[in-house]
């Protein structure tokens, strides 16, 4: 026989546990927002059981009535979790509804007009629907394909949902799981809601797991000062790229860009202007270019720009207007305000770069070395045509 006292007590250990494990994520990650929120569930839950388990000592309904509330809040704090872990707005006014019209429900239930079956419909309701609203964020995320956690958490939700449903069912075929009967059925429902409840907290330290890990694989492809890629992503991007032209023969565009007279600038402003140059020039040079491309910062006042499916006069078109924006906005610099200069090479991809992207980068480099040698402050273009003259000619083209 199952004591129904003893599965409450167990509920609240375990939920309390859950709320001390939620408290110290929350404490080691405090920019992880959802964490806060399962933290609240599993406290305020923990809180609603024991408030209940006391009125199952009292000859009071309201103890049962505060466990409830408890019970149907911590069902709310979930769902929120869940929807700021997709960074989408918690829908409080619509839960707060929910939840007042289902206690008001199964007050009136209980006070007004005694009908068991219909007190725990609205009790069900209160519990369910929270977790409905939550419950397309976990089986169909915005990103695309769900992660472990998410597909556990939703299918737990699932399960809960059709208990809700056989418990609504069987309250109306003339059963009573109410925690008012304390009969072995009430027992088993809670025995049922205690292990998905526990497995819906497991999914949900799943995904808080599985984002902290995809966080860290992103800052170890981002440069830190400038919160572009650093040069490990531009090589797996262009390796990427390099592979699909190979299959599908279609060109891809590399830019070059050097910010000319750097050191002058580290040495006679310091080192944090200089920084603060290399920050403003990426978010000039974002302004510049299209969904799709991907500027890089290959290390010191070297950048790079990858342009999918572009031939190399549109990425002449993209290093002029790079270096328009870069021109207007020194033009415009007065007082202590640093002017930024910058020469690029462009180089396209062909069948003799293959997979090897050290090839086109050793293009784009031949480019930007003559647009150096030309005067910096311009961009230039690597071109492998053959010289109409036997004199030795470099195979880059200056554009003014």
């Amino acid at each position: 026989m199952l004591n129904v006292p003893t599965l409450w007590m167990v509920f609240v250990v375990n939920f309390s546990a859950l709320g001390l494990i939620w408290a110290y994520v929350t404490r080691s990650y405090p920019k992880f927002e959802a964490a806060r929120f399962w933290m609240a569930s599993a406290f305020v839950g923990a809180a609603g059981a024991s408030t209940a388990l006391t009125g199952l000592f009292v000859n009071s309904v309201v103890p049962l009535l505060f466990g409830a509330a408890g019970i149907i809040a911590a069902s709310c704090f979930a769902a929120a979790g869940i929807q700021r872990f997709y960074d989408r707005p918690a829908s409080w006014r619509l839960m707060t509804a929910t939840a007042i019209a289902s206690l008001a429900g199964v007050m009136f239930f209980k006070f007004g007009f005694d009908q068991m079956q219909l007190r725990m419909l609205c009790y069900t309701i209160g519990q369910g629907w929270p977790l409905v609203l939550s419950l397309r964020l976990l089986l169909s995320p915005p990103e695309g394909r769900a992660s472990p956690g998410a597909r556990l958490a939703g299918i737990v939700i699932l399960t809960m949902i059709a208990v809700f449903v056989a418990r609504t069912v069987g309250n109306a075929l003339g059963g009573d799981f109410s925690a008012v009967a304390r009969g072995q059925n009430h027992a088993v429902m809670v025995l049922v809601l205690l292990f998905l409840s526990m497995t819906l907290n497991f999914g949900f330290l799943l995904m808080a797991m599985d984002r902290l890990r995809n966080e860290v694989a992103d800052l170890a492809l981002l440069d830190d000062l400038t919160g572009v890629a650093n040069r490990r992503h531009l090589l797996q991007r262009l390796s990427e790229e390099c592979a699909r032209s190979e299959r599908s023969g279609e060109p891809f565009s590399l830019l070059v860009i050097d910010l000319d007279g750097f050191k002058s600038i580290n040495d006679t402003y310091g080192h944090a202007a200089g920084d603060a140059c290399l920050q403003h020039f990426t978010l000039m040079a974002q302004t510049r270019l299209r969904p799709g491309d991907m500027l890089a910062r290959t290390g010191g006042d070297e950048f790079c720009v990858v342009l999918p499916s572009s031939s190399l006069r549109e990425g002449a078109l993209i290093a002029r207007r790079i270096l328009e924006v870069c021109r207007q906005d020194a033009a415009g610099c007065s007082g202590n305000d640093i002017p930024i200069a910058i020469s690029i090479g462009a180089a396209e991809w062909d069948r003799g770069v293959g997979q090897f992207p050290d090839r086109l980068i050793a293009h784009a480099d031949h480019a930007l070395y003559a647009a150096k040698k030309n005067g910096k402050n311009d961009f230039a273009i690597y071109d492998q045509a053959p010289p109409l003259s036997p004199e030795p000619v470099e195979p880059a083209r200056k554009f003014a």
